[in-house]
């Protein structure tokens, strides 16, 4: 309990200190985050590899990080903004990564291409996405908003916070006992009306969304963070694991902590463009 104690306090400074030091220290928040994921999933995906597991394990976590970098880049104005067509970029990717396991010789080559790929689907892309939000577009004024992330990181905790009390007090029906045996209707009921009232109050205290925003947000992290926990224990029980890493003490890994927030990443740019 007081090693998960540090651990979180620790986090939250971390994380507070990435988004309200300004947009230089979102971005390499973020862009740890995005590493960090990406190198717990490469240690999940390559156990079968019997040679350069770390080789790879780095070009998983390089690719969906070099996309968020670039779209940060291009955001802080530190890179030259370039366009390419959708297609072009994927055929290329695509061309590198069979090349590079060519070279390598694996067991499994083309299921090594599918994890980078995945890495790039499940975590580069929603990361990028977010690159939007607290930024001229999506927030109400110009500039950066860093209460709008801390905003939308709340919406999903509170959830996940309700999901455990009321889960815990009255969970008695599973939710999808196959894949998470403790989870329960009872607890997605709870954290859903925690995210509701939390998104509520949250209008009042970040005005960077309006209050129909704000509760469609909340509809999105009390649906997306359920979904977004079963994937990852989907994931972790295909490969035979409690966490996905041991990089926050107590706590598991870092996508043990940021699933749920990556997974809501592409309902909540969504719902920016279109409430």
């Amino acid at each position: 309990m007081r090693q998960r104690t540090i651990t979180a306090f620790f986090f939250a400074l971390v994380m507070l200190g990435g988004i309200y030091g300004g947009k230089h220290t979102f971005f390499a928040l973020f862009a740890l985050i995005a590493a960090g994921c990406a190198w717990e999933l490469g240690g999940l995906m390559f156990k079968e590899e019997e040679q350069f597991v770390t080789l790879r394990r780095i070009v998983c976590a390089a690719l969906p990080t070099l996309m968020f970098v670039i779209a940060g880049g291009d955001e802080l104005h530190i890179l030259p903004a370039f366009t390419l067509p959708i297609l072009s970029i994927i055929s290329l990717i695509f061309a590198f990564l069979a090349t590079f396991e060519l070279f390598l010789a694996g067991k499994n080559p083309f299921t090594n291409i599918g994890t980078y790929l995945l890495a790039i689907f499940y975590i580069g892309l929603p990361l990028v996405l977010l690159t939007t939000i607290p930024f001229d577009g999506l927030a109400i004024k110009n500039g950066y908003h860093p209460n709008s992330v801390l905003g939308l990181l709340l919406l999903v905790w509170t959830n996940d916070t309700g999901a455990y009390l009321f889960g815990s007090k009255f969970g008695k029906h599973k939710l999808l006992e196959r894949i998470s045996p403790k989870k329960t209707w009872e607890g997605s009921i709870g954290g859903a009306i925690f995210a509701v009232l939390s998104a509520w109050g949250l209008s009042f205290l970040i005005q960077d969304f309006t209050l129909p925003q704000w509760l469609a947000l909340s509809v999105v992290a009390a649906i997306g963070s359920n979904i977004g926990d079963l994937v990852e224990s989907m994931l972790k029980r295909s490969v035979g694991v409690k966490d996905t890493g041991a990089m926050l003490p107590g706590h598991g890994g870092l996508l043990d902590r940021f699933d749920a927030f990556i997974f809501c990443l592409p309902f909540y740019w969504l719902v920016l463009k279109v409430v």
